[in-house]
């Protein structure tokens, strides 16, 4: 039993965001601050990215993702924390994989 607590622990962004850290590396995270109609993931939810574009945890799923990883990359080189928002009354929905009505708005940040 310890031993499936110490995988979902490790599977944790916020632990790998951590561990990034640890290893010295540029740390942000993006976290789900509102959602309205349909969303893929509940407020809190977050994804954790490092400098170099890699990417832990879930936002939203699909092309939302990948927007969030170029934001973030940003977010990193500014040090400005920003807001996004994604959903079907912005001309990017369908481009961002949320044609099922729903909108999200996330927060991203450095860490460190």
């Amino acid at each position: 039993m310890e031993n499936s607590i110490y995988l979902d622990e490790a599977r944790d962004p916020l632990i790998i965001a951590e561990g990034w850290m640890n290893d010295g590396k540029d740390v942000a995270i993006a976290t789900v601050v509102e959602t309205w109609g349909s969303a893929p993931r509940p407020v809190g939810s977050h994804l954790v990215i490092d400098a170099d574009g890699n990417f832990h945890g879930s936002v939203s799923g699909g092309c939302v993702e990948g927007a969030v990883v170029t934001e973030a990359i940003d977010v990193i080189d500014s040090g400005k924390a920003r807001i996004l928002e994604f959903g079907v009354a912005d001309e990017t929905a369908w481009q961002v994989g949320l044609s099922c009505g729903g909108r999200i708005k996330v927060y991203v940040e450095r860490l460190g």
